[in-house]
């Protein structure tokens, strides 16, 4: 088992703090006061699904079902450009893919930002 698997099998993060504040600061409030990381305590344990999307093809069922090991299935990105990171079915994010001992992993570049309200 890897140092940072538990014994489900998931995989934890590493401890990325690097001199990080353990609360960061977040959006001030209405009245000015500034917000902490320990104010979203209670969200803390709700599960979300995270997706790195490398790219995408679209294929027909006759073509799916020729699919063999080793068959190469052409995507629409290019080497090196940035994947797409989904929370719960949002693009949160831009990355890229990384390896991290004998996993891969993906890290953030580029937050995105959703202009106007909630859906």
């Amino acid at each position: 088992m890897a140092e940072n698997e538990d014994n489900t099998g998931n995989v934890g993060f590493q401890n990325l703090d690097d001199g990080v504040s353990k609360s960061p600061d977040l959006a001030p409030k209405e009245d000015g006061q500034v917000r902490s990381a320990q104010e979203l305590e209670p969200v803390f344990d709700v599960p979300v699904r995270v997706q790195a999307v490398l790219g995408k093809s679209t294929l027909e069922v006759s073509q799916l079902l020729k699919l063999a090991p080793g068959a190469v299935v052409e995507l629409d990105r290019k080497v090196g450009e940035a994947i797409d990171i989904y929370v719960n079915n949002r693009l949160v994010a831009r990355g890229e893919v990384v390896l991290v001992e004998d996993h891969l992993g993906v890290t953030m570049t580029e937050i995105i930002k959703l202009d106007g309200g909630a859906s």
